[in-house]
């Protein structure tokens, strides 16, 4: 059995380890509200985008726009969103192995530093690697988004798909691969930005006017339509990541709580058997005095 010194050692240690763990708890959860919030935040723009493609997809050709362009997938272009930090359970595990399962060419832009660091030592083909913070401003967001349309626009890439953790709820977060370029049509477009803001059919029949003429706003939009669906993606990454954060701090948290139960009664174990020693020794010595 440890002596009682070390086991109060032990007994100090895993206090701080709680401390800490409820810490970073609290500071996941109010994170992981604020990403929820952004979320949704983001929705009315996507139904207004989405209403006025409808209106507009009848009066368009689609077969002109390069985003819509469908050609010979030589080389996918992945976009891989991970967490800058860990302690967030198996979130980026769950990402790396969707990583591996890519047999086909391929280029990778890395958003978050576990991402690029996993990129970097197996070797793959990175092109580039960003970061973003936990509040996830548009604007740094579409400097990578940017960047892998001009590659797709120059031809590097054939594709752009992004792997992030989907966010269902605060226990469960998924790892998906979700395709965005090349479109097939504006009707997945719409598709797209009606799962995106979780609203129904567009049902406004007005008639409307698209100045200069409905093919210029189509390609004034489509940008703004990657632009903004990846950053929805990245959004719904940062929620995962905070929900994953708090779920694995509370786990360590809980085992922490266990653990110190167990070493308490280990030290009163210790301490008694201690106690009974020094009785025994001090009638022994009485008994052989007499």
């Amino acid at each position: 059995m440890a002596s009682t010194r070390d086991i109060r050692r032990r007994i100090k240690s895993v206090k701080n380890t709680r401390q800490i763990t409820k810490a970073m708890e609290l500071v996941a959860a109010s994170k992981m509200k604020k990403a929820q919030s952004a979320a949704l935040a983001g929705r009315p723009y996507a139904q207004l985008m989405a209403d006025m493609l409808a209106a507009l997809a009848p009066r368009v050709s689609e077969t002109q726009h390069p985003l819509l362009s469908r050609r010979e997938v030589r080389v996918r272009g992945i976009l891989v969103v991970t967490t800058d930090k860990g302690l967030c359970g198996p979130l980026n595990a769950n990402l790396f192995k969707l990583v591996t399962e890519i047999k086909t060419p391929a280029k990778y832009v890395a958003i978050g530093r576990k991402g690029a660091q996993f990129l970097a030592r197996t070797k793959r083909d990175v092109l580039a690697d960003f970061t973003v913070s936990d509040r996830a401003h548009f604007n740094e967001v579409k400097v990578p988004v940017e960047f892998m349309v001009k590659l797709f626009l120059e031809g590097t890439i054939d594709t752009v798909e992004v792997i992030y953790p989907r966010y269902k709820n605060t226990l469960v977060q998924e790892a998906v691969v979700r395709p965005v370029l090349p479109l097939s049509s504006v009707k997945d477009f719409i598709s797209n930005l009606r799962a995106e803001s979780g609203t129904g059919k567009f049902t406004d029949e007005r008639d409307m006017l698209f100045e200069p003429d409905a093919d210029a706003v189509l390609a004034a939009l489509l940008p703004f339509y990657v632009n903004r669906y990846i950053y929805q993606l990245v959004l719904s990454a940062k929620a995962s990541e905070q929900s994953a954060r708090m779920v694995a701090m509370k786990t360590a948290k809980d085992n922490a709580t266990k653990l110190l139960g167990d070493l308490t009664l280990e030290y009163n174990k210790a301490r008694q058997a201690g106690i009974t020693q020094e009785i025994l020794e001090i009638a022994a010595a009485a008994f052989s005095a007499a």
